[in-house]
């Protein structure tokens, strides 16, 4: 029976399935000081997102098509969706979930997979940015407009770092597999875009000059350390996470549900 246990929770991390604990689904309405509803941030985080989104596209230095060429316009549609599931579920009243037992309704399971993603590649999409883009020797304005190249690099990291913070359920090692996934993802488009003659808005063959498929062993090196640096976003989120309800158990009079076991098997 342990090795059968064993087994699963195993195939369970490798497929990035989540690992349900004791989290009653009201935990994900709200924050963690108690009942203040995520209402309060969460609206204002897919405002947030919707403006940018739309600020982004309307001054997009190409064409329509090639605007979700790029990872750091992934992020902000994640951000936007993890945000809207959000608000789903924290609008639903405490009185209204269904008792499922140990398991979670649907939408409160898609808004914890996109919570589990969105946060860690944004603290990539701007980390890569300002070190990786910035200082590359091949320089390209992604972002003509200053103030929306710190909203597209800077401003989503802090947007997410809110929700991580302000947010009652826990963040869980198990889980690193959903944003490698979704980064694996949008590294096989990049293959199958450049395969297919695909070009950037300037006529180049690569989306970023240092993922550059016509030079396949560098831009393969860079893909594996950027995601080991994406597994390490992960678990900076996890360990803040763990920061966040340690503070938690000494401000709040109850426990019950604001410890993160994230670190546990």
């Amino acid at each position: 029976m342990i090795m059968q246990w064993s087994w699963k929770q195993n195939a369970s991390c490798c497929i990035g399935a989540l690992r349900e604990g004791n989290e009653r689904p009201e935990l994900f309405a709200r924050s963690w000081q108690g009942r203040l509803s995520a209402l309060y941030w969460r609206v204002p985080i897919f405002l947030w997102a919707f403006t940018v989104i739309s600020w982004s596209a309307v001054t997009f230095w190409g064409t329509t098509d090639k605007f979700l060429l790029y990872m750091t316009h992934w992020g902000l549609i994640l951000i936007l969706l993890e945000s809207f599931f959000g608000i789903v579920v924290a609008a639903k009243k405490f009185s209204d979930f269904p008792d499922l037992g140990l398991s979670l309704p649907w939408y409160v399971k898609v808004y914890w997979v996109l919570y589990n993603v969105a946060i860690p590649v944004a603290f990539l999409i701007t980390v890569f940015y300002w070190v990786i883009l910035k200082s590359s020797v091949k320089k390209i304005n992604y972002a003509p407009n200053p103030v929306l190249d710190v909203m597209l690099h800077g401003i989503n990291s802090m947007v997410m770092l809110l929700e991580l913070m302000l947010s009652a359920h826990p963040s869980r090692l198990v889980h690193v597999m959903q944003p490698l996934y979704f980064s694996l993802v949008y590294l096989l488009f990049t293959i199958i875009y450049y395969s297919a003659g695909g070009l950037d808005p300037w006529g180049n063959v690569f989306i970023y000059p240092v993922i550059n498929w016509s030079k396949p062993q560098q831009t393969l090196v860079v893909a594996v350390l950027t995601g080991l640096f994406l597994a390490l976003m992960h678990i900076v989120t996890v360990a803040l996470a763990t920061v966040r309800d340690l503070i938690a158990r000494r401000c709040v009079s109850s426990s019950s549900g604001v410890y993160n076991d994230g670190f546990e098997p």
